[in-house]
């Protein structure tokens, strides 16, 4: 299976095998035969034959590293940098550590590695694996890490041909080939072992092919893998219609379920409070995964997620609505099946099948009191004008132009005042136009049906114009909420993302946000209520207490004093629990990862200091305690001179060692105050390789009219030994060269060394207290260059680390030249005391 990209640098090829035995090391060493025959550089760092003489005669012409102690010897990979190397067991463990690490390394160096590992060892199905054949894996490997391969190959073979060759003894010695044919190698185990490979592999590949996909936008559903969609509606039938989706889904061979509900575009119209959680639990009770999608239009919405996820099937429960009620509206399970395609369409039926009638209109309506106000006093007074026009133009008009006048004066009402002012508009606008306009007038009697007629029509305007405007105004009403939760929700996201310490401020925001006077996360541990965090006055220490109780998880309440909130607030502060969980999570998870920061700086710290007096500052005490023996014995007077200038040298070091962590610490409290002056590089480089060991291979190019620079003489000089130290250690051997140049009012020092270099990723870590970068050869505790850093930028300037043309490294100091300060920028007054050494 082709995962794509190389994530860690070298690509990483698996060959997972369902079984011991099954062949995987002999198809890994197959796959490193064929790379070399097409020219590839492949070595093989660790293979365990096991004794198996087919899998050792397929090492015949490959180049197999020596190991170290047994294992994978990883510095001999790196040195020899081939393209491909072979790595048997993945999943293998050590007193030296993992064979995972070791290959994460090799991968970082971007060196391609072959390996493998049995479906037994992935840490995910260790436990299960361990239920069916009774035996513990002590190796293994994260799932995680496996996915991150750029190719899996599965390889398998059946239960009865894997105990043939057991049988045959080409995968176990003959002694041991009894017992595991009756234990380990059952014929039940290894079908189960088959299968959970198969199904792992088969998870890998579906994510593969989504993204696949998503990449190429494919909508059509592609029927790899049975997954059922269920529709939930919150209605007395979601769980008749859930479990006879989980049914389906049952016989179709582990597919997928996925319960889906969707909210209407203009929110949960006509849904009881709390409906969504009551689904998500009747979901999880099932083993079905709950997703809640939006849209205007409910078939299309269902549709849409069913053909993203790759759905075949599609269940539905049979409409609520009556016969009658389907002739206006045949239901959203109609209009599925009309528009499903490819994917399959079960309507499941159910007691609430055929029940529901149709929908009244609704008594409240959501305008405002003024204009419900102006819209009765303009039913009233708008058919009483259309009266009085009538009259007025009676002779110059007919009676369809008086219809027309009523019409409109019914309208009027309508789009001002909703259903009521509406009706009223049309009762007595059609009083009015048969009683004074249509013959005989001043009676209520109708001598033509036309009458009739107009009157049904103005009633029937007024209730269809006012369904309209009543249906525009509570969408009107929903929008303006939804914005205002949106934009409530999108601000307490920002508050839990952004920032320090999210959880007050989310709280407080909460507290103004709802209008409570107080609002708190209490806990519960051991039976007591503690407070997590609080906004506002502290009134409340148990959620029986509160005005407002959220339950956010088992043990854990979102609570709030002051005031109840209606249902619809309570809602959006349900979600606000959510997010005040994540709060909380993400700032336990922020503690613990400084806690454990600093544990590790700590340990680091005193493991570098250990390191420092077991080696570094014993070793010069050692042989500073051997020569001083050797002087008390009759020596010459030659003898005597070399174990003094023996004892000097030791001295020295350890006076080096002493100085550094000094000035490490010193840096670390703030207390170095550098005394500026004008300085040449020159002189101070000469004095820095005073008694330097190695000095002989330090050449100067330092142009003699270099401008001076600004720096503290002394601390300049310490930064320059550092550097010319560390030069003369790791150039191997070569001449270290001292050079200088002026531009940009700042005059820079080279230290160039012929050495290895560091690998660009590295460099930050170069001036990290204690590093040494894994060269365990040398001497020193690895504060030079870190001192050398703190020296350099307390002095105003910068230190830096760049390639040597040609191989090598080269550090750069670089200060601001005498002319480029003025003397009160250089922070030293005419008589200021000493510098701290």
């Amino acid at each position: 299976m082709d995962r794509g990209g190389g994530e860690l640098g070298g690509e990483l090829r698996i060959h997972l095998g369902a079984a011991p035995g099954v062949g995987k090391t002999y198809a890994m060493l197959g796959e490193a035969r064929r790379r070399r025959e097409r020219g590839a550089d492949v070595v093989v760092g660790i293979v365990e034959t096991h004794g198996r003489a087919r899998t050792a005669e397929l090492l015949t012409g490959l180049e197999v590293l020596p190991r170290l102690d047994g294992e994978l010897d990883v510095a001999a990979v790196l040195a020899r940098r081939p393209e491909v190397v072979v790595v048997d067991e993945l999943a293998h463990t050590s007193a030296r550590g993992t064979r995972r690490q070791d290959v994460e390394e090799i991968l970082a160096a971007g060196i391609d590695v072959l390996s493998t590992v049995n479906v037994q060892h992935l840490e995910s199905l260790t436990d299960v694996v361990e239920r069916i054949t009774g035996v513990r894996q002590r190796d293994t490997v994260p799932d995680e890490f496996v996915r991150r391969a750029d190719q899996i190959e599965l390889v398998d073979i059946t239960p009865e041909a894997l105990r043939r060759r057991l049988a045959h003894g080409n995968v176990y010695p003959a002694e041991r080939i009894d017992a595991a044919l009756a234990n380990y190698f059952q014929v039940g185990n290894l079908i189960a072992l088959r299968e959970l490979a198969l199904l792992w592999v088969a998870d890998e590949v579906d994510v593969a092919l989504r993204r696949y996909r998503t990449e190429r936008g494919v909508s059509e559903t592609w029927e790899t893998r049975e997954r059922v969609v269920v529709a939930l509606t919150g209605g007395p039938e979601s769980e008749t219609v859930l479990r006879r989706a989980a049914r389906i889904a049952a016989r179709a061979a582990r597919a997928d379920l996925l319960a889906v509900h969707v909210l209407r575009g203009d929110g949960l119209v006509g849904e009881p409070m709390g409906a969504t959680t009551a689904l998500r639990r009747l979901a999880e009770d099932v083993g079905a995964t709950f997703h809640t999608v939006v849209g205007d239009r409910v078939s299309e919405a269902l549709l849409e997620f069913a053909r993203g996820v790759n759905a075949t099937q599609l269940v539905l429960g049979s409409s609520r609505r009556s016969r009658p009620a389907r002739l206006v509206d045949p239901g959203i399970g109609a209009r599925v099946v009309q528009e499903s395609g490819s994917i399959d369409v079960h309507l499941v039926t159910h007691a609430a099948a055929g029940r529901q009638t149709l929908r009244l209109p609704r008594a409240r309506t959501p305008l405002p009191v003024d204009r419900r106000v102006l819209g009765w006093v303009l039913g009233v007074v708008g058919p009483g004008l259309a009266t009085v026009l009538g009259a007025a133009l009676d002779g110059i008009v007919g009676l369809s132009t008086d219809v027309v006048l009523f019409l409109l004066a019914t309208i009027v009402a309508a789009l001002v005042g909703g259903l009521g002012p509406a009706l009223l508009a049309a009762l007595l606008g059609g009083l009015l136009l048969n009683f004074f306009l249509t013959p005989p007038r001043f009676s209520l009697a109708i001598a033509s049906p036309e009458n009739v007629i107009a009157v049904v029509a103005m009633l029937v305007v007024a209730v269809l114009v006012a369904l309209v405007v009543d249906r525009a105004a509570r969408r009107g009403e929903q929008a303006a909420r939804a914005r205002t939760e949106a934009a409530l929700l999108a601000s307490f996201a920002r508050t839990v993302l952004t920032g320090a310490d999210p959880l007050p401020r989310l709280l407080e925001e909460v507290r103004e946000a709802f209008g409570l006077r107080g609002v708190a996360l209490l806990e519960q541990a051991n039976g007591e209520w503690t407070r997590v965090a609080v906004a506002g006055p502290p009134e409340c220490g148990r959620p029986e207490d509160a005005d407002v109780d959220v339950p956010v998880e088992p043990g854990l309440h979102l609570v709030g004093t002051g005031r109840s909130l209606p249902a619809h607030d309570r809602g959006l502060l349900e979600t606000v629990g959510g997010q005040a969980l994540l709060a909380l999570r993400g700032q336990r998870s922020a503690e613990e990862a400084r806690r454990a920061e600093r544990r590790a700086e700590v340990n680091e710290t005193r493991g570098a200091l250990l390191s420092a007096v077991g080696h570094d500052l014993r070793s010069p005490l050692t042989s500073i305690k051997a020569a001083l023996a050797g002087l008390r014995l009759p020596l010459s007077a030659e003898d005597r001179a070399e174990l003094v200038e023996t004892v000097e040298e030791s001295a020295d070091r350890l006076a080096g060692v002493v100085d550094n962590l000094l000035d490490s610490s010193r840096l670390a409290a703030g207390a170095v105050e550098p005394l500026r002056e004008p300085v040449g590089y020159g002189e101070v480089a000469a004095r820095a390789l005073l008694g330097l060991p190695g000095a002989e291979r330090v050449a100067f190019e330092i142009p003699e009219d270099l401008p001076e620079v600004l720096a503290d003489a002394g601390l300049l000089e310490r930064v320059v030994a550092n550097l010319v130290d560390n030069a003369l250690r790791h150039g191997r051997g070569a001449p270290v060269v001292l050079r200088a140049s002026a531009h940009s009012g700042r005059v820079e020092l080279r230290v160039v060394d012929a050495g290895p270099g560091v690998p660009l990723r590295q460099r930050d870590r170069l001036f990290a207290p204690f590093q040494r970068l894994g060269d365990r050869r040398t001497t020193g505790i690895g504060l030079g260059l870190s001192v050398a850093r703190g020296l350099t930028e307390v002095m105003g300037g910068t230190l830096t680390a760049e390639d040597t043309p040609g191989g090598g490294l080269t550090t750069v100091v670089s200060l601001p030249a005498r002319a480029g300060l003025t003397a009160q920028a250089t922070g030293a007054a005419p008589g200021a005391g000493p510098r701290d050494p």
